[in-house]
């Protein structure tokens, strides 16, 4: 599951920040998962960070290493793959992730025999949505068709299913485990399309199969037998209305692609000279699907009175019939294009879909527009790895944003495009994701870069792993083991694979953990992309460019859950700013800038692509204008840039207090200089002799630099130099920022941002520095 594991993976190892102006560090005492303790720092200790915000009350673990830096975890995932693809049911497993055991055919193989229910009897009263309920009410009428689709399936699978037995009865399940899934794959195939599908949605399951079973129905072929053109074309004109030769002036004469559900034409529309793809169902399918799923549930209820027998085959049915149901429906696809295809147009104009013509779409035959191209898996061209940048911003925008997710993710939907878009093809199957699932992914990637393993139960249970209601104490431990066996230090020598399949699967056996539906749909789309990528690029990692939007969405989105998991992230559980988690925040977000821009030239740059930049201001006030340049957008780093923007107001009001700490440093300690100019350095005696003003003490007055203002200034000097640093110059630099030249740049801005945070900014100053006052005169 090398591409799931890398998602959870990002970020997790931990991060050793050192300060510059501490020769020494304080050792802190590790404590045990379960002896979570306090740690407040007395009045003399060393202050390595200041909250922005009153100290939580809850106590703090130390079990927890300081997170790592996001951008160093790249490599370690490099060799964790490495090593997992070493192990040899670990590689079956992540090939079959990425698509790499699916057949290329466009049409069956030879000895492929389809097996439909064909009925005389009018179905106009099966369910054109799944409704269990109507589907037996419709079958149970009819005893005699339902005991000939049962003699037909025991006909084909009754000598697997007595071998099967026999290696149950004589304990070699594993020594023909090949064997058996070889013969389960063939079988399945020519059942018919319920059980092909049904076959595909249980290959990306590794909760419920082996690798080895995985990857033979992973194989399977979903192109069949086509059925006669007469027939497709008699369809045709019952669905639309009108014979094919009016709609269409040219037809291929036989089917480009068939598969299981059914067929594909090339035409050309007749009203315009459009070409098109004309895709026409089957006959029966409807007819053979319900009796088959009224068949399995049937077998489902009598399986639910043993409970010796451990999955719910009622309750996996309903699960995968309800979206099957939907790909049934040919309009539903064409408006899920549309619908996709719109929310992908402002942020990614790459992505391209096929048009769906309504006006020649009805229930049983789809038309849309023709796009030309290659297989972006098979495709040869220098942009590929850009492409699959894009398509993983694409997957995540889905899973993360719109929640409007495409479910059939396989190289063969994947397509490049002669101008070097990305096509994205097929969306009969696609699930829908709640605001509470997609933010809820996003909150637990910020626990797990925290190690927060305490909120990763509790999201693990909002995202369906784990229902609700279940105790979840001696889950956390088993977990915290897992995770800190995966993610610990020292790379991937360090990892005993092993130790840890087996956890997992103890995980899984013992307590009711498993792998949510829409989750391995996201393992699927996620690991595909990874097999493209890693074949043209070895050294591709997907946390690199899965970071990235997570930022991207982190520093943009205004769900106040978000906005809190953003707070979160920078702060982590204790409340103090970490100055090299907010770079490496806004490196990320830097990196989706550029990935935004992949692909298509930058005449395709979307809104995403321009979050990064900041367009001038020729006035501020009316009546004045500050520049007669025309509006360009300037030329600085995207960080900056976006936090100096309209889409930055809510980091910059995040960020507000840490700005107020740095200046009201900053200030004292120029101070502290300019007194040690004048030679006063020691002004304490001085001020000693002054006369207390009632409780006011003059020595109060005096500026001076605490340890906490080192930590402060140590931070105002890291993001200083990263954000007026160059995009393309390293942090480490040795050469000195030209802070002129940034001022410069952003001159036309700053009165305009000034006016908007300078009255804020003012008030949280003073207040600052009246309490500190205040303390200093009264509490010491």
């Amino acid at each position: 599951m090398d591409a799931a594991a890398q998602l959870a993976y990002c970020g997790i190892e931990p991060l050793r920040r050192t300060l510059a102006t501490h020769s020494s560090r304080t050792k802190r005492p590790s404590y045990g998962l379960a002896q979570a303790r306090s740690i407040v720092p007395g009045r003399n200790s060393v202050i390595l960070a200041v909250a922005a915000e009153p100290k939580p009350t809850e106590a703090l673990s130390d079990a927890s290493p300081t997170p790592k830096k996001i951008g160093k975890v790249s490599q370690e995932i490099k060799r964790v793959r490495a090593q997992m693809e070493e192990n040899e049911e670990l590689a079956v497993l992540m090939r079959g992730l990425r698509g790499q055991n699916l057949t290329d055919a466009q049409f069956a193989a030879d000895n492929i025999q389809l097996r439909l229910v064909e009925v005389d009897e009018s179905s106009e009263f099966l369910p054109l949505v799944y409704d269990p309920a109507s589907i037996s009410a419709y079958w149970g009428k009819r005893p005699r068709a339902v005991v000939t689709r049962i003699i037909q399936l025991l006909s084909v699978a009754g000598g697997f299913l007595s071998r099967l037995i026999g290696d149950i009865i004589n304990k070699k399940v594993k020594e023909n485990e090949v064997a058996r899934a070889i013969e389960l794959r063939e079988i399945v195939t020519s059942l018919g399309p319920a059980y092909i599908k049904l076959g595909q949605a249980l290959s990306i399951r590794p909760d419920i199969l082996s690798p080895v079973a995985m990857m033979e129905l992973q194989k399977l072929c979903d192109k069949v037998p086509s059925f006669p053109d007469d027939v497709a074309m008699a369809l045709i004109e019952e669905e639309l209305g009108q014979p094919w030769h009016e709609i269409y002036s040219e037809l291929s004469s036989s089917p480009i692609a068939a598969a299981s559900l059914g067929q594909v034409y090339k035409g050309r529309l007749k009203e315009n000279g459009d070409l098109v793809a004309v895709k026409v169902q089957r006959p029966f399918v409807l007819e053979t699907v319900t009796v088959d799923l009224y068949v399995i549930r049937y077998l489902g209820l009598v399986l639910r009175k043993f409970p010796q027998v451990s999955i719910d085959v009622v309750g996996l049915v309903d699960e995968w019939a309800a979206r099957f149901f939907e790909e049934l429906d040919y309009v539903n696809e064409g408006e899920n294009g549309t619908r996709f295809a719109e929310m992908m147009r402002k942020d990614l104009p790459q992505v391209v879909v096929p048009k769906t013509y309504a006006k020649y779409t009805s229930r049983k035959v789809l038309t849309t527009g023709w796009i030309e191209g290659e297989k972006l898996s098979q495709s040869t061209e220098s942009d590929v790895g850009e492409l699959v940048n894009v398509g993983v911003i694409c997957y995540l925008k889905q899973l993360l944003d719109t929640g409007f997710f495409h479910a059939d993710p396989h190289p063969g939907n994947l397509i490049r495009t002669p101008d070097g878009k990305l096509a994205i093809l097929d969306f009969g199957l696609v699930t829908k994701l709640t605001d509470d699932k997609k933010y809820g992914m996003i909150e637990a990637i910020a626990h797990l870069i925290h190690r927060d393993y305490g909120a990763i139960v509790k999201d693990f249970v909002k995202l369906d792993f784990i229902p609700e209601g279940v105790n979840l104490e001696p889950i956390l431990p088993v977990l915290a083991k897992v995770f800190d066996q995966a993610l610990e230090g020292g790379g991937a020598k360090n990892i005993n694979f092993q130790d840890l399949a087996s956890d997992l699967a103890q995980i899984t056996f013992d307590y009711p953990f498993r792998i949510p539906p829409y989750f391995a749909l996201i393992i699927r789309a996620i690991g595909v992309l990874e097999g493209i990528a890693l074949v043209g690029n070895p050294d591709f990692a997907i946390v690199d460019e899965a970071y990235p939007y997570i930022a991207q969405r982190l520093l943009t989105d205004e769900s106040p859950r978000l906005r809190k998991a953003l707070r979160y992230t920078i702060y982590g559980k204790s409340g103090v700013f970490d100055a090299e988690r907010f770079i490496d925040v806004m490196q990320a977000f830097e990196n989706f800038i550029t990935a935004a821009k992949s692909g298509g030239g930058e005449s395709m740059n979307g809104d995403m692509a321009e979050l990064g930049v900041l367009q001038n201001q020729t006035s501020f006030l009316p009546g004045f204008p500050l520049s007669t340049q025309s509006e360009q957008p300037i030329q600085t780093r995207a960080a900056l840039a976006f936090l100096l923007s309209d889409k930055g107001n809510f980091f910059r009001e995040f960020l507000l207090d840490e700005i107020v700490k740095g200046i009201d440093a900053l200030t004292r300690e120029q101070l502290v200089k300019v007194m040690a100019i004048l030679g006063i350095g020691n002004a304490a005696p001085i001020f000693s002799m002054v006369p207390a003003f009632g409780p006011l003490r003059a020595a109060a007055l005096i500026p001076t630099i605490t340890e906490e203002d080192q930590v402060i200034l140590n931070n105002v000097q890291k993001i200083g130099e990263f954000l007026t640093a160059g995009a393309s110059r390293p942090l480490s630099s040795d050469q000195g920022t030209d802070i002129a030249h940034v001022i410069q740049e952003l001159l036309p801005v700053l009165p305009g941002i000034s006016a908007k945070v300078l009255p804020e900014l003012l008030s949280r100053l003073s207040s600052r520095v009246m309490a500190r006052l205040i303390r200093d005169s009264f509490l010491y």
